[in-house]
């Protein structure tokens, strides 16, 4: 699984109707470059960006999403499939709203959740996700990359057209782990697509 997340994702914690229970809000943006190396001293530096709608086959599929404390599964907050955790696509980003039943509010890691999210140090948020694999969408039309425009720097930019979203974490601080991305993705240089074709949902078999 990878891991991602941008210093513009927001998140906020509101009391419930339920006696004892949270809400927490979480805002996703698309079309926002994350960095995840500067390069180093010979290499190029590294950009990533989800397109909107890139997870819309998890959001409309029956596998569950959940939202968890550090991408730990040990620490769940909420659920699509319990109808705890529900979300809203635009083209500018993707918007979770989570109900806390007041039984796992009471608990240890959700308090500590609440109150990280309340200082200010904890209000990341990240996604867990996978490219779907060659046989469910082509890698052409899962990702691409590209070159940065040479007026604004010479980094390569991944953008993220699908993803597989499994979880939503909070976080202290969003960001790639860049090993993950290494070891399992390249980055060799999409070719320039006149108009780019994305494999409809019911064609996806995972």
């Amino acid at each position: 699984m990878l891991f991602g997340g941008f210093d513009n994702s927001t998140l906020e914690v509101r009391a419930s109707s339920r006696k004892g229970g949270r809400r927490i809000r979480g805002r996703f943006p698309y079309n926002r470059k994350a960095v995840l190396s500067d390069g180093g001293k010979t290499g190029r530096p590294k950009k990533e960006q989800f397109a909107p709608g890139a997870f819309t086959y998890s959001l409309e599929s029956p596998a569950d999403i959940h939202l968890l404390v550090g991408h730990s599964f040990d620490k769940p907050l909420a659920s699509k499939n319990n109808g705890t955790l529900t979300f809203t696509d635009t083209p500018e980003a993707l918007t979770l709203d989570a109900e806390i039943v007041p039984e796992v509010a009471d608990t240890s890691y959700a308090r500590d959740a609440f109150a990280l999210i309340g200082s200010g140090l904890a209000i990341g948020l990240s996604p867990g996700f996978r490219i779907p694999p060659p046989a469910a969408v082509p890698p052409d039309h899962a990702e691409i990359v590209e070159e940065e425009n040479p007026r604004l720097g010479r980094a390569l930019i991944r953008t993220i057209l699908q993803a597989i979203l499994f979880e939503l974490s909070i976080v202290t601080r969003p960001a790639y782990d860049e090993a993950n991305v290494e070891e399992q993705r390249s980055w060799n240089v999409s070719p320039i697509l006149g108009t780019r074709r994305i494999v409809p949902l019911n064609r996806w078999r995972l």
